[in-house]
């Protein structure tokens, strides 16, 4: 008699309704530039992805919710809000954060790696980069050699801070550099907080230099490498559920047009502009700082 029971007893936990479920596990993929790069080719910020922050959130059996990160950086309060908002989701459900740095995790993108409370990466991604830029062109002696001339009219003597077209102005680069310097330190004091005795005590940790995942583990920016599948099957099991999310990008028709194509019927060259145009090459330059 106690084995038939035993019997009726398994086959009834392997129904679908029914005994314990499989762990769940999200995976919220966060991918890109952070922040606004450009009319119409947003890149991640905030508003973009906070409901899938609270998808992620949201099933009340989750084992842990995991991040997907494949970004080199960009603005530093995009950076911090999205980080913030895992936060406070992780507090207010309990639910442990785990990160996965895939190509790179730099610069701002390893702040959104600090949001979790355990980061991995592959052996070869590139982390670290905690440090702060600015970056312009300057065009005064080019305007001069075309015969143009510079109107810039004010209220409030430092409003036309390091206008490209004129001469650099070295009280304009010393306030630059003083306010780069205040942006740093907020960086700096935001990975102790979060990574505290895990981080060693290498001099250049902060100062902006990135290493592959592996010398990375060593200096404690990350707590190991691995490779988020696997990792999530030695830990929660073969049988694991993960539910990937990813912000709603827009149609493929959107993407090839830039954005909402108005009224007029132009075509999609016709919407690329000069703002446009420079956003793409920042983009660009973010991601070739890492040779990708």
């Amino acid at each position: 008699m106690a084995d038939i029971s035993e019997l009726f007893k398994n086959l009834w936990l392997k129904l679908p309704f029914t005994g314990e479920s499989a762990p769940r596990v999200s995976v919220i993929e966060l991918n890109g530039v952070i922040g606004e790069m450009g009319a119409g080719r947003k890149g991640l910020t905030l508003k973009k992805i906070e409901k899938a922050i609270e998808a992620a959130f949201k099933p009340g059996d989750l084992k842990a919710v995991a991040l997907a990160i494949n970004s080199p950086g960009g603005s530093p309060v995009q950076s911090r809000l999205i980080m913030s908002a895992i936060r406070r989701q992780a507090r207010e459900k309990d639910v442990p954060v785990l990160a996965f740095i895939e190509d790179v995790g730099a610069s701002g993108g390893y702040i959104l790696a600090i949001a979790a409370d355990e980061i991995y990466a592959d052996e070869s991604s590139i982390v670290g980069s905690i440090g702060v830029i600015s970056g312009g062109f300057g065009f005064p002696e080019a305007i001069k050699k075309l015969g143009i001339e510079r109107r810039v009219y004010t209220a409030g003597e430092n409003k036309s801070t390091l206008d490209p077209f004129k001469p650099e102005d070295p009280e304009d680069v010393a306030r630059l550099e003083v306010m780069l310097a205040e942006l740093h330190d907020q960086f700096i004091a935001l990975v102790k907080e979060r990574r505290g005795d895990k981080l060693s005590s290498d001099p250049d940790l902060f100062s902006g230099r990135f290493w592959t995942g592996a010398a990375a583990a060593q200096k404690g920016l990350v707590d190991g490498t691995a490779q988020l599948g696997d990792f999530l099957r030695d830990r929660y099991g073969k049988d694991v559920k993960v539910k990937r999310i990813s912000p709603d990008s827009g149609s493929l028709l959107k993407k090839l047009m830039g954005g909402e194509a108005g009224a007029s019927g132009l075509s999609a060259p016709s919407l690329i502009d000069a703002d446009e145009m420079l956003a793409a090459g920042e983009r660009r330059a973010l991601w070739a700082r890492f040779g990708l």
